[in-house]
């Protein structure tokens, strides 16, 4: 009896013991939870009851150089649906009448709880009718409402595409590599959009919400106090000006090609127009991916920016970057002069448009004589060429603000190696001398040439944007850096006669470029093109003695360039200048429309027809006189 009472004293002694063990560890264990991790604790049910919404700020505007808005924020539409009320039922209606893939409400239903009581975003830029269906049937639509968000607008009567750019909804990749976007967040994809993106998109702000134990709101979070509103974006001050980039867009109508005008002593971008182009309207909110499809299918490339991105041929007028090089080298004098027969021997005949005679560099621009230019650079030299090429911006990017610049092609001696070997052709220079064969130029680079032999030299690199404005409404302006060409101001002066001569002169080949009272001096170029008709070429400013334009234009398979591009340069010109006290009241005629577009046959009336054995070079560029060209 003794041992069986000792036994069961011992297993309740181990019975006791366990429940004092497993009390012990309560106590601690709350201890730990309610003294130590106090704060822990506070803060996860601070989530389980506080939910953060994210508040996207106002983008940044556009303004042109004269501060009136040209890109907008006007309201736009959100249709929402909050999970824990939507009747599944309504699927295939709210599908349909939001024109959405079927699925999409499944999609957006799996992806968020069940018992969500958060509006989520289910299409957003949707029209004010179905807003104004929404409120009809709002008692048989629960979990469906929409929010009031911003899209973008524009004024001004500027289309702008390529200069603006549009939005669209960040990627995965984008969310990865930047923590300021969240899913459904938009951003710049081109444009001054995209390269101003971090000033245009603001910071954002957050409100805190209280909700119940199925995530139903119930209210703000200590009444809004700890809310952080978000800041606007900044809005940028533009260097276009609308009335000279809507004389631009429309002088294109109709062409595939590209007009660019810049302000000499500034660098900056008065007008950059490419043809085709396309309507942002469609992409005010977020890109559409059918009509980005549709525009990438489109076999004239409406996306593509041509004024930055498509090489042409200059034409003759890469003349005068030819004269600047061999006068400034010492290759040749101003008095220096060459025999044009209307043809040039060089293994084999190459022809000039007429018979010139004997001529200096001035004449020789005047008349844009290729025999002059065909001597020219083997008097000179093609790296040369390419060194006072690179002094005013050719065969390099400008270094615009947008991106997908070409730089251009300027061929060298280590080119030629490279692509033929050490024995290449000569007979390449040939081309070469009057801006055709391998030579690639954009039309803003072209625009830029015209603006720094207009300042002697001197510019800053290209943009489209001064600065942006500060909360007191000034610009704070962006820094650019200055391009300089080394050149003694005699050799830039001979040029800047001969273009003046050009527009002006007895022989001069760009005379429906001549404005009444207003003095342009340019340079016409018609560029060969091996896919098609030749390009019509022109580069000029105004006025001759006081430069304030400067304007690049490339129309695709035109013709010449006195007769299709000149013209489009004089509207722009016009545009721009016409706003100036002094040239606002022009005598008449005011305005010459470009030529109707040639057959493929036609051929210039009073040519000089060179020998019957001359060959035009390949993409040769020479201009005759206005009544040719």
């Amino acid at each position: 009896m003794k041992t069986v009472g000792f036994a069961s004293l011992g297993r309740k002694s181990v019975f006791f013991l366990i429940i004092f063990g497993v009390a012990a560890l309560y106590v601690v264990r709350l201890f730990a939870m309610q003294v130590v991790q106090t704060e822990d604790y506070s803060r996860r049910a601070s989530n389980n009851s506080v939910k953060t919404k994210e508040l996207r700020p106002l983008r940044g505007v556009f303004y042109d150089r004269d501060g009136e808005l040209i890109v907008e924020n006007v309201p736009a539409y959100t249709v929402t649906l909050t999970p824990a009320q939507f009747d599944t039922a309504n699927t295939r209606l709210i599908e349909a009448r939001l024109d959405l893939d079927s699925g999409a409400v499944a999609r957006l239903m799996k992806k968020h709880e069940r018992f969500d009581y958060l509006p989520r975003e289910l299409k957003r830029g949707v029209p004010f009718e179905v807003v104004g269906w929404i409120d009809e049937w709002r008692d048989s639509l629960p979990g469906i409402d929409y929010e009031i968000e911003l899209q973008r607008a524009y004024r001004g009567g500027v289309r702008g595409a390529h200069i603006f750019g549009y939005l669209r909804e960040v990627s995965r990749d984008r969310l990865e590599a930047d923590d300021y976007y969240t899913r459904g967040d938009v951003a710049g994809m081109s444009g001054v959009e995209k390269t101003y993106e971090k000033y245009l998109r603001g910071e954002k702000g957050y409100r805190f919400v209280v909700v119940d134990s199925k995530s139903r709101p119930v209210g703000r979070f200590r009444d809004g106090a700890e809310d952080v509103p978000s800041i606007k974006g900044k809005d940028l001050a533009l260097t276009i000006d609308a009335e000279t980039q809507a004389a631009a867009e429309k002088a294109l109508e109709g062409w595939s090609g590209s007009v660019v005008a810049i302000e000499p002593k500034t660098g900056e971008v008065l007008a950059m127009a490419s043809a085709p182009d396309y309507d942002l309207n469609r992409f005010a909110y977020i890109a559409s991916k059918d009509y980005l499809d549709s525009l990438d299918a489109d076999p004239r490339a409406p996306r593509y920016n041509r004024a930055i991105r498509t090489g042409y041929s200059p034409g003759s007028t890469f003349k005068i970057l030819a004269a600047i090089a061999a006068l400034d080298a010492g290759a040749i004098t101003p008095t220096t002069t060459f025999y044009c027969p209307g043809v040039y021997i060089f293994g084999r005949s190459f022809k000039c448009h007429g018979a010139h005679g004997r001529v200096s560099v001035v004449p020789a621009i005047e008349a844009s004589c290729n025999v002059f230019f065909y001597n020219l650079i083997f008097e000179t030299g093609v790296d040369v060429y390419a060194r006072y090429a690179n002094m005013f911006g050719l065969g390099r990017k400008t270094g615009i603000d947008l991106d997908n610049e070409s730089p251009g092609l300027i061929p060298t001696n280590a080119y030629y190696e490279r692509r033929y070997g050490k024995n290449w052709p000569r007979g390449n220079l040939v081309s070469v001398g009057i801006g055709q064969g391998e030579i690639m130029v954009t039309p803003l680079q072209l625009a830029h040439l015209a603006a720094m032999v207009a300042n002697d030299g001197r510019s800053y690199v290209p943009h489209l944007v001064r600065g942006y404005y500060d909360e007191a409404g000034a610009v704070v302006p962006f820094e650019f850096e200055e391009r300089v060409a080394s050149v003694k101001p005699s050799t830039l002066e001979y040029v800047k006669e001969g273009m003046y001569l050009v527009v002006n002169g007895a022989r001069g080949t760009a005379r429906r470029a001549r404005i009444p009272d207003i003095a342009v001096a340019g340079k016409t170029g018609t560029a060969q093109n091996n896919k098609g008709e030749d390009h019509a070429v022109f580069m000029c400013y105004a006025p001759a003695d006081d430069p304030k334009i400067a304007v690049g234009v490339v129309v695709e398979n035109a013709g010449f360039g006195g007769t299709y591009a000149a013209p489009i340069a004089r509207i722009v010109v016009e545009a721009y200048l016409r706003q100036f006290p002094e040239y606002e009241n022009p005598p008449e005629p005011v305005y010459v429309p470009p030529a109707p577009k040639p057959d493929a046959n036609e051929s210039a009336p009073d040519a000089q027809t060179p020998p019957n054995d001359a060959q035009t070079p390949r993409g040769d560029g020479g201009e005759g006189t206005d009544d040719e060209n």
